[in-house]
């Protein structure tokens, strides 16, 4: 790598980058109720300003992968710093539905825009390390979900406006954006490996490339709409649940931090099997407990999923390096758009079940405006206490899916390795003949 590459300040600038990215997932969350209130909006208004992240972040990490070897890296970088600033000041400046709408996308395009180029850019600073490295990237996605969310609870109680916590992104934009701009970018692994860009386009073909795409449906899924729906499916079920998400997202912190020794002895694919398995425990607990068991929950949880995302990544970085950028960014933009979709339907199967128990003819708008503390109101919250589990054990059925999908990998990547292993030896054995 040339001398004027300065590896540790890029690596730097990547995770402030993705903090930028997750502050956004986790101060919103903590402030669009407050929004929804000042600005008189509905909650199908507040759920529609929401989504347009998870819709402007894939069309950005896709149409990203496949620009990002034309206009280098740091053009797109430049490019999401110009997105996350336009987008932050939008929102503190808004004025309603409309700007909120707007500005959501924009954070949301400027987050897949990052995805998309400091993926690569991680590989290429780290060519012989990329599943570890890109643990260590990742781990601040859920960093910032964490921060984000003491940011608003604490600052809440201060009485702080919403306006000023939505604006402490600014710092950790201004800083990765001046890094960006100083700094001088390697050529994306694929380029340097003098990979053509039709081969580049023939391994997206491989079969194997395919099933990692249909699993990343499945990992993304279990991880991220769970996350962000835990407040949701569980605030009747406990008065922490905002709490369980800061205490995943924590674990998670941590999982990631360690990332290296794990994947080194389990291998890549042996860590996504016992991520699966745990996963599925801590759902499966989320959805048959309450009380202190639900914080157990959390905790297995959050070790189970804290793998998923960076490792599925470095996983076709490693076994599938043809696919280059493009192969990184359809992994990434194939999971966030699996999350909307499924988000989408979970959230009318929810409602669906809101309303199967409640009284045969009732109307649900009666019973959700009741009077707090009503026979109604009461009847409301019990009939959401009893839904939102049965959200959490219907989506148990993806994790249990995905461990048997993840031991036959094992064992197809064990009988690939020998299989490229055995012309070897046997040269190897003719040359000493």
């Amino acid at each position: 790598m040339p001398a004027s590459i300065q590896r540790n300040k890029l690596f730097v600038a990547s995770c402030l980058g993705l903090l930028v990215t997750s502050l956004s997932f986790g101060i919103r969350a903590g402030v669009l109720s407050v929004q929804g209130t000042q600005f008189n909006l509905t909650a199908s208004q507040l759920g529609t300003i929401a989504a347009t992240a998870f819709w402007g972040f894939p069309l950005a990490v896709i149409i990203g992968g496949f620009i990002v070897d034309i206009v280098g890296m740091k053009k797109l970088l430049l490019m999401a710093f110009i997105f996350h600033l336009a987008g932050i000041l939008l929102t503190i400046f808004a004025t309603g539905y409309w700007t909120l709408f707007f500005s959501t996308l924009l954070i949301g395009i400027a987050n897949g825009t990052i995805e998309a180029a400091c993926n690569p850019l991680v590989t290429a600073l780290f060519p012989t390390n990329k599943t570890t490295k890109l643990n260590h990237f990742h781990l601040w996605f859920p960093g910032g979900i964490f921060l984000g969310t003491l940011i608003v609870f604490f600052l809440s109680k201060l009485g702080v406006n919403w306006q000023l916590q939505v604006g402490l992104m600014l710092i950790p934009t201004f800083l990765y954006g001046f890094l960006f701009s100083k700094l001088d970018f390697p050529p994306t692994e694929r380029v340097s490996s003098g990979v053509s860009t039709s081969q580049m386009y023939r391994a997206l073909f491989n079969p194997l490339f395919g099933l990692m795409i249909i699993l990343m449906f499945g990992t993304a899924i279990t991880e991220l709409f769970t996350g962000q729906w835990i407040d949701v499916l569980l605030k009747n079920v406990t008065d922490n649940a905002l709490l369980l998400l800061t205490l995943e997202t924590g674990i998670m912190v941590v999982g990631r931090a360690f990332a290296g020794p794990v994947v080194h002895k389990f291998s890549p694919t042996g860590v996504l099997i016992i991520s699966a398995t745990l996963a599925a425990i801590g759902l499966y607990i989320f959805g048959h407990s309450s009380g202190s068991m639900l914080f157990v929950g959390a905790i297995v949880f959050g070790m189970g999923v804290c793998y998923f995302w960076p490792t599925m990544i470095g996983f076709v970085a490693e076994n599938l390096p043809r696919t280059g950028a493009v192969g990184l960014n359809l992994m990434g933009g194939a999971g966030m758009l699996a999350v909307s979709l499924y988000t989408i339907i979970m959230g009318g199967y929810y409602d669906n079940q809101v309303v199967a128990k409640l009284p045969v003819g009732a109307s649900v708008t009666d019973y959700a405006t009741a009077p707090a503390g009503s026979q109604m109101a009461n009847f409301y919250n019990e009939a959401k206490k009893l839904a939102g589990p049965q959200i959490i054990n219907a989506t148990l059925i993806i994790p249990i899916i995905l461990i048997a999908a993840f031991i036959g990998l094992f064992i197809y990547m064990r009988s690939r390795k020998k299989t490229v292993l055995q012309p070897t030896t046997v040269a190897a054995e003719s040359y000493q003949l």
